[in-house]
């Protein structure tokens, strides 16, 4: 029988620049997610800025941030499949057996997504990356061509499908929360059965983008890819700077769309490009990886050990949004300025880093990453 040797790698073992990338991207998640906090929520043209400050961090986020944070972490969800399955090759582990094994990885991140949905944030994403790891994981053995076809049609479905919802969202009322705990879960539950699917058809493209990336080692060998990886950077943050600036207008008050349709075709550009920025930010972290070489200092090391444990800080920032949102917790949902979302956004991130950093120092891995090894391998293989 084919062994069953648990396929993540050692910390000591890691690759820095996938993890870096990870460290960095949880703060981008954090920022997109501090929405909840201010009056625009997910209305992403909606104007709310009352200072200039204001206005200032919403056109930051808007540029960079907004419809940039999720292919970015798409992208290194898709790379990491495909560092697990070679990891197990490399070990004499054929593939029908890896594919097992992912698959039921997968359907455990489609339970970690509801249990996180139902009992802290409806802003879930696991579950649509449990979901496109069972759809895909053929994909890991599908030609560069096929990736590649497969993920512009994603792309421009997505677009369309994110483009839509904005308009949708611009012209509906705001709901209340519900007021009790129990009703509140429900809420969740209800909300993440349309983000999920929702989120397969919008995070595939880059999926199935760091699939290839991750077949050539790009992240992993950055100094093999240097003209690739500087073309990107330049290309994919000119492209999503240019894309995002007809609805970062709209955002500050600027400009407003004169119809429906062009509400439409704006949310579509702005979806389209941040498939570009996600890209160029994954290039950035690796040319900054390429510069540092070996030298790691404190910054790095923290920031490489909250990528590490990325799906622990992910969970532990929904403990923040969960008690901040909440009307039978602090209720801020609406309440707070654009900067001072922002700065909840940060300083979480923060904390998460800080911690990840002491797990790190004590060679400890996060603990949902933990429970997650247990539940895929199983418990005696998981202490491997």
């Amino acid at each position: 029988m084919t062994s069953t040797r648990a396929f993540a790698a050692p910390i000591s073992e890691r690759v820095l620049a996938p993890d870096l990338a990870r460290g960095v991207m949880l703060l981008l998640i954090a920022l997109a997610h501090s929405r909840d906090l201010h009056g625009a929520g997910y209305a992403l043209g909606a104007v709310v800025a009352s200072t200039p400050l204001d206005t200032a961090v919403q056109a930051v986020l808007t540029l960079f941030v907004d419809s940039r944070a999720r292919p970015m972490f798409a992208l290194l969800f898709g790379y990491g499949l495909v560092q697990l399955a070679r990891r197990r090759a490399e070990n004499g582990v054929d593939w029908a057996d890896t594919r097992r094994l992912l698959r039921r990885r997968a359907m455990w991140l489609v339970v970690f997504g509801l249990a996180h949905a139902v009992l802290l944030y409806a802003g879930d994403i696991l579950a649509a990356y449990g979901f496109l790891a069972l759809l895909f994981v053929g994909a890991l053995r599908w030609s560069d061509r096929r990736l590649w076809v497969v993920a512009g049609l994603f792309a421009i479905a997505g677009a369309l499908l994110f483009g839509w919802m904005q308009v949708q969202i611009g012209a509906a009322p705001v709901d209340e929360l519900p007021a009790d705990p129990l009703s509140g879960a429900a809420f969740r539950a209800a909300v993440l059965a349309i983000l999920a699917p929702t989120g397969v058809v919008l995070t595939a493209t880059p999926v199935l983008i760091g699939i290839w990336a991750a077949r050539r080692r790009i992240l992993e060998e950055p100094a093999r890819h240097l003209p690739l990886l500087r073309c990107v950077a330049v290309g994919g943050v000119a492209v999503t700077v240019a894309g995002a600036l007809p609805l970062t207008l709209q955002a500050v008050g600027v400009w407003t769309p004169g119809s429906p349709d062009a509400g439409l075709a704006v949310g579509f550009l702005h979806t389209l490009t941040g498939y570009a920025g996600g890209l160029g930010y994954a290039a950035i972290v690796a040319l900054v990886v390429v510069r540092l070489r070996e030298r790691r200092g404190p910054l790095v090391t923290a920031l490489a050990a909250c990528g590490q444990r990325s799906l622990t800080c992910y969970l532990a920032q929904s403990v923040v949004w969960f008690v901040t949102i909440e009307p039978y917790m602090l209720d801020l949902t609406g309440r707070l300025g654009v900067a001072a979302a922002a700065a909840i956004g940060i300083g979480t991130w923060v904390v998460t880093v800080v911690v990840a950093d002491a797990l790190g120092r004590a060679g400890r891995r996060g603990p949902a990453e933990t429970l997650l090894r247990r539940l895929t391998y199983g418990p005696r293989e998981a202490l491997r």
